[in-house]
């Protein structure tokens, strides 16, 4: 009989212990993950077609100033990062060399975090293109994190959670409090992991935030609110100011009025100094009642109002609300509003490491906090950098896990397979493996009666410019070299990916994209099904086309014309989709190819290092077009003149694709 998940738990602490103390280990080994820095973004959004703006000098190794706890720090980067939170943390924790960010260890002052609640979840992504609409699936990334959350059901969930927390709490700072955002399916469980990880002591409140609205439940009574729980990393010191509602009705319907207007109650006037009551009396805050006695007045406005209790009461984000996203999770921005405000003081940094719609950083922005956000889904975190932009939020560093190590993944069963799926995937391309004699390495390949070498990266990889150069390298000397080309297949793709294919042009390495759905494919008919009906294509990558820079001398200054000419996406078949709507996508694809691009930004004065994104538009920026489904695709820039410079451009497609492009200018 299969074991109870009381019975489970001890093996859920023992295993998630473990993981996080090897994670914690190798923070001080050379092994340790960390984040490669895909945009710098100065939010300047299209308004007019013309930008006037210059870019801010900010160094490539946004160097910290001092201790990063201080909110006078002048160059502290508020971070979006793409990618597993688990990675994510561990990078914090163990610092960020490339961008100067110290170890965030004991340095974070409040987490908000709001992990999925449902294993029916529908993960899938509506995406409105011009006469359309259709449904992405989660990328293979997302895949593998949703299956892993949830495929033994409460115990995958609660195998998933246990480490983070572990990992959450190294964050905290002494003062921090943790806020975990829960609802009936999970909570009672995620419970007892926060009690073994904080410390049942350290709960100070269970919330109950409670949302109304109408319910379809007949069989049972609305279930409208969700859990909130509240730890402290020390509840002898940790930090909290009471938040005050609404005035009751009761002081309204007795108040007085002063002639001006102004409401007031009177109370007792106490055992007051002299001077003090004939400072209220010129003040006209003291009256005498019909007894002659002396009573003071206190104005409404002046009152802070009834502390708020353990149950709020706030809505739901609505379809019709200013502040919605179109995100299905998206929380209101007055429910984190009495979340930062009642954990953390203006500079203090706040994270958020499931996060969604972006409400969290959004929020902690408009009250003069520092942030961190993460997520793992592609759709997440497009709309995350186009809320930022909107609300013209300061300078902040849009990164991803640099590198999907497998030693990061060497305890999770569900990767233990890896090496062979390479194998799998080379074999769906017509290459043979090579013997353990020949190379230890088993994602490499050759196409039998060829000099072509082929690689296939691993779906829990991001195939970056370093792949690209690893393949180079072998073709070059593995088996003595001789090869004539190498192909790379790869799952996911880095933002840099196109600009590393044009770097080795000329080693001749192709890159293809392995379908998304093959691991269904692969569950559904099996590996000999697939070889025999030769169902398996892969694609070649997107790309952007743009027409030449024109570049005209203005004094001191020099107007840049950019102007999109084409976005070419080869093949429906990268696209996680059903058939339907591949078909659908290919239509628009033929019509409107251009519609497919969701954001695009440029730099202006790229160094080749880090894109600083100083001008952006996306869909949804109506101030300049009025058309939501699609970007404008000419802007003119007016920046410093230079005889020389770089301009990148950079597109993101519907799908979360990335391709860029890059001219010289030359006077």
């Amino acid at each position: 009989m299969a074991k109870s998940l009381i019975e489970e738990l001890p093996r859920i602490v023992s295993e998630g212990r473990r993981e996080a103390a090897q994670i914690l280990e190798r923070l001080s080994s050379g092994t340790q993950i960390g984040l490669q820095t895909n945009e710098l973004v100065l939010p300047s959004k299209d308004v007019s077609g013309l930008f006037r703006g210059y870019t801010p000098q900010i160094p490539n190794a946004f160097t910290m100033a001092g201790d990063c706890k201080s909110p006078a720090t002048p160059d502290w980067m508020n971070r979006l990062i793409y990618g597993d939170n688990l990675l994510a943390m561990q990078a914090l924790l163990a610092g960020d060399a490339q961008t100067g960010l110290p170890s965030l260890r004991g340095k974070v002052d409040l987490i908000y975090i709001d992990p999925p609640f449902d294993s029916k979840a529908d993960y899938r992504t509506k995406i409105s293109l011009p006469g359309t609409d259709i449904q992405q699936k989660p990328t293979v990334i997302e895949q593998f994190a949703y299956a892993d959350t949830w495929e033994e059901g409460t115990v995958s969930y609660l195998k998933m959670i246990y480490p983070r927390l572990l990992l959450m709490r190294e964050l905290l700072s002494e003062k921090g409090s943790i806020y975990v955002h829960i609802d009936w399916h999970i909570g009672h469980y995620v419970k007892l992991m926060l009690d073994d990880v904080f410390g049942k002591e350290n709960l100070i409140n269970e919330i109950i935030w409670h949302y109304g609205g109408p319910s379809p439940v007949k069989s049972a009574y609305a279930r409208k609110h969700d859990t909130i729980f509240i730890y402290a990393k020390d509840s002898t010191h940790y930090l909290f100011c009471p938040q005050y509602g609404e005035l009751p009705t009761y002081l309204f319907d007795r108040a007085r009025k002063d002639p001006d207007g102004r409401l007031w109650v009177d109370q007792n006037l106490g055992n007051l100094r002299e001077e003090t009551i004939e400072q209220m009396r010129r003040e006209n805050r003291i009256f005498q009642t019909n007894t002659g006695a002396w009573r003071r007045k206190q104005y409404l406005d002046e009152m802070d109002g009834a502390q708020l209790d353990d149950v709020w009461d706030i809505s739901i984000i609505n379809s019709q609300a200013i502040e919605a996203v179109n995100y299905s999770t998206q929380k209101p921005e007055a429910l984190l509003e009495r979340i930062i405000k009642a954990s953390s003081n203006e500079g203090d940094l706040v994270c958020d490491f499931f996060g969604g719609s972006g409400t969290t950083a959004a929020v902690a922005e408009r009250l003069g906090r520092r942030w961190i956000t993460c997520d793992i889904g592609k759709p997440a975190s497009l709309v995350m950098r186009k809320r930022f932009i909107d609300q013209e939020v300061k300078p902040f560093l849009y990164q991803s896990i640099g590198d999907y190590q497998k030693e990061a993944f060497r305890n999770n069963k569900r990767y233990k397979h890896v090496g062979d799926l390479s194998q799998v995937v080379l074999g769906l391309y017509g290459a043979l493996p090579f013997t353990p004699e020949q190379t230890n390495d088993r994602s490499f390949g050759y196409i039998k009666g060829t000099r072509t070498l082929v690689m296939a990266d691993s779906p829990n990889r991001l195939t970056t410019a370093a792949t690209i150069r690893k393949a180079v390298e072998a073709k070059a000397s593995l088996l003595g070299g001789d090869w004539e080309k190498v192909v790379v297949l790869g799952w996911n793709f880095a933002f840099d990916i196109s600009q590393a294919i044009q770097k080795y042009a000329d080693s001749k390495v192709e890159v293809l994209v392995i379908p998304p759905d093959l691991l269904d494919k692969l569950a559904k008919k099996g590996y000999k099904k697939l070889i025999d009906d030769r169902s398996v294509r892969f694609s070649s990558l997107q790309y952007l086309v743009a027409k030449p820079v024109l570049n005209t001398r203005q004094g001191e200054n020099d107007e840049l014309d950019i102007e999109l000419e084409n976005y070419v996406l080869l093949s429906p078949d990268n696209i996680p989709l059903d058939d339907k709507d591949k078909v659908a996508l290919q239509k628009v694809m033929n019509d409107d190819p251009l519609s497919l691009i969701e954001y695009w930004s440029i730099d202006p004065d790229y160094d080749g290092v880090t894109f600083r994104s100083t001008w952006q538009d996306y869909r949804e920026n109506t101030g300049n077009d009025n058309d939501p489904l699609h970007c404008v695709y000419k802007t003119r820039l007016r920046v410093p003149h230079k005889d020389s410079r770089q301009v990148c451009i950079k597109a993101v497609d519907v799908f979360g694709f990335e391709s860029q492009v890059v001219e010289t200018l030359k006077r």
